[in-house]
């Protein structure tokens, strides 16, 4: 009984104490943390230099700011091959997953899009959605490709069609094969130019999830784990604040100064800018200006697939047209150099890609406004040389003046309101003081002159002259 009574003793003072030690313990409450942040990144339209650019930045900011997820929304018709792989390698080294979110319905991912798509951490695709056909055709003399229908044999295409298929599908296959998707599908795409609907991706493995919208994505891909450059990462995208990144103003400068119709326009404005310096030195504005947009336009250049053949054939032609103002050859030069500007515009960029094409009407449209200053031009100077001389030394001969004053070896008279010295013509005397006479010609500051018959000028208006 006696070791009972112990035994309970010891509990409570034990419990007691804990009891004591508990109440003094400093209370800590340690809350969750927060999820970090999901980054969008809406790419739309054909995928070019601009949209390249503001994806590789968008994925260095999303890094900087530890983003768990960057969803790269895409509605593009396919794009340039160098930009594209500048994409898909700031996706293959980035150290936040992308996930790759073809939307909203309708949208689509084809060519270019699709092999992004394959190269993205994680797939999806919004319902109406499609994506495929990403066929090369030929690859473009800036590096870009040609999209289009396959040839239907390979008898009938040549070795270097075959290279960039080959090529092509290698590197889709790659990409399938990196992520764990269907290579064969993926390889039926380069080939044979298939496409796939949201339903039948997911089927057929190509993508991983379809979702409606992007918290709908978010909500899905919550708690699944995802291998990149930098390690496993489990993502927790349910409750995650989102940020949208808009193009900023350089993404939006270059996407203007890469169109095509802009980098021509400013091509011409820099060409004519740097003439009116040439042929006006001292006007400066035309010169900076012209230097300034020559400078923009080639930049633009060098990033697009151009061909050299058509570019040779702009700058030929416009050395055709400058050449027309300063000589005259009733429009053979002129002519000549509106059909080098036109061929070469429609030439001057090298692929069939959506939205990279130079207008039809454009190119017309330039070209008459063109031919219409040049011929302007022209014409106005060819006016001027017809024109008989009404000043300086060329001008004197067989010009009316008036005899003033007669002196041993010659006299002074009127010319042009100014007192000249002059001198009789061979075999002649000069004329009495008032006689009209003209002038035969000029010798430094003596003029040769004879009477003009019938013609004497009054004392009075002689004065008056005077």
């Amino acid at each position: 009984m006696k070791t009972n009574l112990a035994e309970w003793l010891c509990r409570r003072v034990r419990d007691a104490l804990l009891l004591i030690a508990f109440a003094f313990t400093p209370m800590s409450v340690v809350a969750a943390p927060a999820p970090a942040l999901v980054v969008v990144i809406p790419l739309k339209g054909a995928i070019g230099p601009a949209s390249a650019d503001f994806v590789v930045r968008s994925l260095a900011r999303a890094a900087d700011e530890h983003a768990q997820l960057a969803v790269l929304e895409l509605d593009t018709p396919g794009g340039l091959d160098l930009s594209m792989r500048s994409i898909i390698q700031a996706i293959l080294g980035s150290p936040v997953p992308v996930a790759a979110f073809i939307a909203p319905s309708g949208a689509r991912a084809a060519s270019a899009g699709t092999y992004i798509t394959y190269a993205s951490h994680i797939a999806a695709m919004a319902p109406g959605t499609n994506l495929g056909a990403a066929s090369p055709v030929q690859l473009g003399i800036g590096g870009a490709d040609r999209e289009g229908k396959a040839a239907s044999t390979a008898e009938s295409q040549s070795t270097e069609t075959r290279k960039q298929m080959q090529d092509a599908a290698a590197y889709i296959r790659g990409l399938a094969q990196l992520r764990g998707r269907n290579a064969q599908w993926a390889e039926s795409a380069v080939r044979d130019a298939v496409a796939l609907s949201a339903a039948e991706a997911l089927e057929q493995k190509v993508i991983d999830v379809t979702a409606s919208d992007v918290p709908d994505l978010l909500a899905k891909l919550d708690g699944r784990h995802v291998k990149t450059a930098s390690g496993d990462h489990a993502l927790a995208t349910k409750q995650a604040p989102l940020v949208v990144l808009q193009p900023d103003w350089r993404s939006r400068f270059l996407a203007t100064i890469t169109d095509p119709s802009v980098a021509l326009i400013l091509m011409m404005i820099g060409m004519y800018g740097l003439f009116f310096e040439f042929a006006n030195p001292g006007m400066v504005l035309p010169g900076v200006a012209g230097a300034i947009c020559l400078l923009v336009g080639l930049f633009a250049l060098q990033l697009l697939p151009i061909s050299y053949v058509g570019l040779g054939l702009i700058v030929l032609g416009m050395g055709f047209l400058i050449a027309e103002m300063f000589l005259p050859t009733f429009g053979s030069l002129g002519i000549g150099g509106i059909v080098a500007f036109a061929i070469g515009a429609l030439m001057l960029i090298d692929t069939d890609v959506p939205g990279f094409g130079i207008p039809i009407g454009l190119v017309a449209g330039l070209a008459l406004l063109t031919a219409l200053f040049v011929f302007t031009v022209s014409g106005v100077a060819l006016k001027a040389r017809r024109r008989p001389v009404v000043s300086g030394s060329e001008a004197m001969p067989g010009t009316i003046g008036v005899m003033l004053a007669q002196e041993s070896g010659g006299g002074w008279a009127r010319v042009h309101g100014e007192r000249w010295r002059v001198q009789a013509a061979a075999a002649r005397t000069l004329p009495q003081e008032g006689t009209r006479v003209r002038v035969i010609s000029r010798h430094g500051l003596t003029l040769t002159v004879e009477p003009v018959e019938g013609a004497r000028e009054t004392p009075e208006h002689i004065h008056n002259e005077a």
